[in-house]
């Protein structure tokens, strides 16, 4: 009986990870789909509260995802896409859990694709049952601990990949 019950938790447990593996990819799917299609307001009502704040209120960091998406444009890009891929381990950081997921993004220019790979960090305040978001790819670790001070150091960011370039292929 002792077995079967160990053997209960234990399954139990995986079913859980994956549920929460489940829904943090989906959600942060949502915020990457929704950053690729310039819808703001989404993207702002699943950032990490910390750093809408950090970034001075709402209306300035719609400015400033507004403003990197004109300079952009204005370099050629003519299409964003790109795909979050599985989250890695949850760590406990404090009262927060956190999360880890790569992410692929695709700049379409004229003559090509540039493909880079970043990160999207995953944040709950209340043991995974909501989550926020922030691209970390190449956030100085200073503003990452100023926003997280409690931040597990075990949850290592890797650096973002330099974009890609793709030629078009011609038919």
């Amino acid at each position: 009986m002792r077995i079967l019950a160990m053997a209960m938790l234990v399954l139990f447990s995986f079913t859980v990870k994956a549920q929460d593996s489940l829904l943090v990819k989906k959600l942060a799917s949502r915020f990457a789909k929704s950053t690729f299609s310039s819808d703001t307001k989404t993207v702002l009502d699943m950032s990490y509260p910390g750093l809408v704040k950090l970034s001075g209120g709402r209306e300035a960091m719609a400015k400033l995802i507004n403003e990197r998406i004109d300079a952009l444009r204005a370099r050629g890009v003519i299409a964003f896409d790109g795909w979050v891929n599985a989250p890695g381990p949850f760590y406990r950081a404090g009262t927060q859990l956190l999360c880890l997921l790569p992410e692929t993004v695709k700049m379409k220019v004229l003559n090509g694709v540039y493909i880079s790979h970043s990160y999207l960090l995953a944040i709950s305040n209340d043991k995974g049952k909501t989550w926020t978001f922030m691209d970390v790819g190449n956030m100085p670790k200073n503003v990452l601990l100023r926003l997280l001070p409690d931040f597990n150091s075990a949850l290592e960011i890797p650096a973002p990949t330099p974009p890609t370039f793709f030629p078009a292929q011609e038919d």
